[in-house]
């Protein structure tokens, strides 16, 4: 595997490059996993975030929804879904994801200052970032196949995953299915008191665009 570091300071936060498996890396060699580790206040987000999300929400209208897909950074995360087996038209992109839930719901609608923040940050770089409670996180981040008889997540009632599946994982088990939400008990709550965020760049997406997805969040999350 390649092996972790702290890669530089993000906005006051250290950032570390996750590892990733040998055989993932032989063949996906530009995957890469971007993290940082904050303190965080979950709850309500202040009038600020929830006006920026009403912002964005004018700003991307049903033609952007539409064409958005053809841009390089969506573009580049719908082939690389294709590359690992599934189907961008079926399991949305996360940004296309975010794209169709705004055109249901009317607008961008606020929930909480975790989740706000990532949306705005995919929306406005097309990077997708998650957030995992801090401290049920062992060791450093990765990703990696899935082995036979995982399952996805520590919690008692944890559901086996695939073992084809690529997964993001800690050192005791994985934590998410790539692209996809915590498993059950890693997520962040209102007990959350540290969060680790990440991000996962693909061939063709710039590294300063998954950089400024990271950045996006901490400077929303500090906003409060």
């Amino acid at each position: 595997m390649d092996a972790p570091g702290d890669d530089e300071v993000l906005s006051g936060v250290a950032t570390a490059t996750g590892w990733v498996a040998d055989d993932v890396r032989a063949e996906f060699p530009d995957l890469r996993l971007l993290a940082a580790t904050l303190e965080v206040q979950p709850g309500r987000s202040p009038d600020g975030v929830r006006q920026r999300l009403r912002g964005l929400s004018d700003r991307f209208r049903g033609s952007h929804a539409v064409t958005m897909r053809q841009d390089p950074i969506p573009w580049a995360y719908r082939v690389f879904y294709r590359h690992v087996g599934l189907d961008p038209d079926a399991d949305r992109t996360p940004v296309e994801a975010a794209a169709v839930e705004r055109l249901l719901r009317g607008a961008f609608k606020s929930r909480n200052v975790v989740d706000d923040a990532l949306t705005i940050a995919l929306v406005e770089t097309g990077v997708p970032v998650w957030a995992l409670d801090a401290d049920r996180i062992e060791g450093e981040l990765g990703i990696r196949v899935a082995r036979a008889g995982e399952r996805l997540g520590r919690d008692a009632g944890a559901l086996p995953v695939s073992a084809d599946r690529l997964v993001v994982a800690d050192a005791q088990g994985p934590v998410a299915q790539l692209f996809s939400h915590p498993a059950a008990g890693h997520g962040v709550t209102r007990a959350t008191t540290s969060l680790t965020l990440f991000a996962v760049q693909v061939a063709n997406v710039p590294a300063i665009h998954v950089e400024e997805a990271l950045y996006t969040c901490v400077e929303v999350l500090r906003s409060r």
